[in-house]
C-alpha cells in the first residue's frame, strides 16, 4: 500500500538534530521527569521524595504488558479533560500520530468519501488517501483567520461523505474555532449521518485563558477525537497518545486494529502521563505560560519585519508567517540553517508555499526565542 512522503516529518528528521535554533519544534518546551515532579509538588524537596516514591514503586513492579486498555489511572486523568468521557470510550496509543492512524485506517476504506481541511497536518488526508478514499479539501483561508466555513464544508460532503476531518486548534495556523464554529460543523456531520474526526493536539493550548476549548466528543455521538501527551503536556518522549469514540462497534474495531499492531502501550509512559494529568492544573499553567509570553515576542519580531506576515494564532505553539522573496520555501529554509543554524519548517510542507511554520515555544526562555528570530532576520538580511 502506497503513501506519500510525509513531508514535515521527513523534514524535521533530517534537521532538527543539525540546528541550534530549533524554532521548528512543535511541542511546548519539552519538560524532565525532575523537573515535572518539583512543579507539580511545589518545591524541590517535596519534587525529589515524590519522585524517588514513583521509582521505588514502579522499580518493584513486574515489567509486563500491563492493561491492555489503558491504565486506569492515565484513563481516568484523560477523562477529566472532557465533560462526558469514560475510561470505556478511551482507547490508549503510541501518540497522537499513532492514534490518527489507527482511527483513519479504521474507518477509510477503497471508495470512501473523505472530507478534509488543508493546511493541516499530512495525516488528515494523506491516510485516508491511501486507505482508497476520494478526498476533497476544504481551503482554510487566510482571510477568514483559517476558520472552517461550515456552509463550504456541507458543499464539498455531499451525500455521499463518510469520514470529516477537522485539526483544531488548527497546526500550522494556530486558529482555534469557537463553541459556535464547532457546533456548525457537529450539524453538517450529522446532517450526512457522517464521522467527524477531530486532531485536537493542542486543546487547552490557548492564549486567552477564558477561551472555548470544547470538543465534539461531548456534542455528537459519530465524533472520534484524538491528542496526546505531546504538545500541552511536554512529554513527547513517552510517545502516548488516544483516540475516543462513545461508538461501541467503532471502539471495537479500533481495538480489533490496534491488536495488529501496537497491543499495549508502555507501563513506565502511562505512570508517568497518569501522574501529571492528576496534577494537570500545574503543568497547564506552565504551558500557558511560555506560549504567551513567547507568542508576544513573535508577533513584535513579525511586527518588526516588513517582509513577513501572519494571522496571529489564537491556540497552539505553532504559527504560519509568509514572507515577500522570491525564493521557494524549502531553498529558504535549507539556505537558513545552513548558515545560520535556525530552523523553521518549510510552508510548502503544508502546501501553502512563500510560508515558514515557526514553533514558537521551544523554549521556557523568550530571549533564546528571540536568538533565534534573531537568526532568521540574519538571513533574511542577505536576501534584499
Amino acid at each position: 500500500m502506497k503513501i506519500k512522503d510525509f513531508k514535515v516529518e521527513q523534514w524535521m528528521n533530517s534537521w532538527e538534530t543539525k540546528c541550534k535554533y530549533n524554532v521548528a519544534e512543535t511541542c511546548t518546551y519539552s519538560i524532565s521527569l525532575d523537573e515535572l515532579f518539583e512543579l507539580c509538588e511545589g518545591s524541590a524537596d517535596a519534587g525529589r521524595a515524590a519522585r524517588d516514591a514513583f521509582l521505588n514503586e514502579f522499580c518493584a513492579r513486574r515489567l509486563t504488558y500491563g492493561d491492555i486498555e489503558g491504565n486506569p489511572k492515565f484513563l481516568e486523568g484523560i477523562c477529566g479533560l472532557y465533560q462526558t468521557v469514560q475510561p470505556c470510550h478511551v482507547i490508549p496509543t503510541h501518540g497522537a500520530a499513532g492514534a490518527n492512524h489507527l482511527v483513519l485506517t479504521t474507518l477509510c476504506e477503497p471508495g470512501d468519501h473523505v472530507v478534509s481541511v488543508m493546511p493541516t497536518y499530512q495525516q488528515l488526508y494523506s491516510i485516508p488517501e491511501m486507505c482508497g478514499a476520494k478526498v476533497d479539501i476544504l481551503h482554510l483561508e487566510k482571510e477568514r483567520h483559517y476558520h472552517v466555513d461550515a456552509k463550504r464544508l456541507d458543499e464539498l460532503c455531499g451525500s455521499d461523505v463518510k469520514v470529516i476531518c477537522i485539526n483544531n486548534p488548527d497546526n500550522p495556523t494556530g486558529a482555534l474555532l469557537s463553541e459556535e464554529e464547532i457546533r456548525s460543523i457537529v450539524e453538517v456531520a450529522s446532517k450526512h449521518d457522517a464521522w467527524l474526526v477531530f486532531d485536537e493536539v493542542y486543546r487547552l493550548l490557548v492564549q486567552d485563558s477564558d477561551a472555548f476549548t470544547t470538543s465534539p466528543i461531548d456534542l455528537y455521538e459519530k465524533a472520534v477525537v484524538v491528542s496526546s501527551m505531546s504538545k500541552v503536556w511536554s512529554m513527547a518522549g513517552i510517545r502516548l497518545g488516544w483516540c475516543i469514540t462513545k461508538d461501541e462497534k467503532l471502539r471495537h474495531d479500533l481495538l480489533s486494529h490496534r491488536d495488529y499492531s501496537l497491543i499495549s502501550c508502555g507501563l513506565f509512559d502511562e505512570e508517568v502521563a497518569a501522574y501529571a494529568l492528576a496534577h494537570r492544573d500545574a503543568v497547564l499553567e506552565r504551558s500557558h505560560r511560555i506560549v504567551r509570553q513567547n507568542l508576544n515576542v513573535l508577533q513584535e519580531w513579525v511586527d518588526s519585519e516588513p517582509h513577513l506576515s501572519f494571522v496571529r494564532p489564537e491556540a497552539g505553539t505553532t504559527a504560519l508567517v509568509y514572507y515577500d522573496y522570491d525564493i521557494d520555501s524549502y531553498d529558504f529554509c535549507v539556505d537558513m540553517v545552513q548558515t545560520t543554524g535556525a530552523l523553521v519548517t518549510p510552508g510548502d510542507a503544508f502546501e501553502e508555499p512563500h510560508s515558514m511554520r515557526i514553533g514558537y515555544a521551544y523554549s521556557d526562555n523568550p530571549d533564546n526565542l528571540r536568538k533565534g528570530l534573531a537568526a532568521i532576520s540574519a538571513f533574511m538580511r542577505t536576501l534584499e
